[in-house]
């Protein structure tokens, strides 16, 4: 029997650049071993195109993202909560994993300034999946 996907909400104010970013590299790096969700606290109309830019730059499409909002229900529905810059907005759920990463937003920054921002969020989530398959061993 296969243990359950952990899974892992990704929360910004925007949803459109950071949490975007984050989701891309965990759907990428951990692939279906992990249950990804993104959300903002007040979800932008698009993208960061500077964040879309950055990420296919390693190969990685978050072209077809929407940022989403916040939901209640996303957050019960989550092992892990990280959040990126939201504050207060984000719910405490007793019993979930709350990391919060201190982050630059990228928002209204060309893809130069985006690429380190990126860089640190791929260091994040790759420590994160190594955290998650520890606690599945």
């Amino acid at each position: 029997m296969t243990a359950p996907l952990a899974s892992v909400l990704f929360v910004c104010i925007h949803n459109a650049g950071r949490s975007q970013m984050a989701a891309g590299f965990l759907r990428h790096l951990a692939g279906d071993r992990v249950e990804v969700r993104s959300a903002g606290s007040l979800p932008g109309d698009r993208i960061n195109p500077s964040a879309v830019a950055a990420m296919a730059e390693l190969g990685i499409d978050i072209s077809d993202q929407k940022p989403k909002v916040l939901t209640t229900e996303a957050a019960q529905a989550s092992d892990y909560i990280i959040t990126m810059g939201c504050g207060d907005a984000c719910p405490y759920f007793p019993g979930k994993t709350y990391l919060d990463w201190q982050l630059e937003d990228p928002a209204g920054q060309g893809v130069e300034a985006v690429r380190p921002i990126r860089d640190e969020i791929k260091t994040l989530v790759e420590g994160l999946i190594a955290d998650i398959d520890a606690k599945k061993a």
